[in-house]
């Protein structure tokens, strides 16, 4: 499931308990994000994952962020992950990832990294935290990577941003709060998804019939 990104969302479930995460999971796959990752700093996060996995792993990309060694790629992979998310570029992480067949996205904040990370074979890159390179240094990035690399924004992305920036030449993002947080039904999640969603779509001038 090398890209199975029909829209380049990633739908972040921070925080989720793996008793809510299945029926969350389908009320975001409902409105349209199929790539659902829940950070590793959540209650359980692995028996979340395999959850997901179990359930939903045919129509959706089911991985973890905040992973940060690797053991922990290889936790993931073994619940069944197929995704990698960290917010920093670790070469270690990104091959062991690659390795066992998962997509890799690293964070990357530089010039520098986003070459270390490319170089390790990262799937893509994670431009985190967004909010502190902003448009400007974003677009100094994309000139210098390689015409193919997809470059995802995320930390202080959301519905309101989302034109200029995809304006600016990035590839995708990630949703956090906006799309989730600890608490919510799946009803108020599936709400808040079909939302950025739309926005998304409106953001490049595209829509559905």
């Amino acid at each position: 499931m090398e890209t199975d990104m029909t829209l380049p969302l990633i739908g972040i479930l921070r925080g989720i308990h793996p008793e809510e995460a299945v029926a969350v999971g389908e009320a975001v796959i409902a409105a349209g994000i199929t790539t659902l990752e829940v950070p590793l700093n959540s209650p359980d996060p692995l028996e979340s994952i395999r959850r997901l996995a179990e359930a939903l792993g045919e129509r959706a990309l089911v991985g973890a962020g905040t992973v940060l060694g690797v053991d922990e790629v290889r936790a993931v992979h073994a619940a069944g992950g197929r995704l990698v998310v960290s917010p920093n570029c670790r070469p270690a992480v990104i091959g062991e990832t690659r390795r066992l067949g998962m997509q890799s996205w690293p964070g990357v904040l530089t010039p520098s990294e986003a070459f270390d990370a490319l170089d390790a074979g990262a799937t893509g890159l994670k431009l985190f935290p967004a909010v502190q390179v902003g448009v400007e240094g974003m677009k100094a990035l994309r000139a210098v990577l390689p015409t193919a690399t997809r470059l995802y924004a995320v930390g202080g992305i959301g519905a309101d941003e989302f034109a200029v920036w995809r304006a600016a030449g990035v590839d995708g993002a990630g949703l956090g709060s906006a799309l989730y947080r600890p608490g919510q039904s799946p009803a108020q999640v599936g709400e808040q998804a079909r939302a950025l969603v739309a926005a998304w779509l409106a953001a490049a001038g595209e829509g559905r019939s």
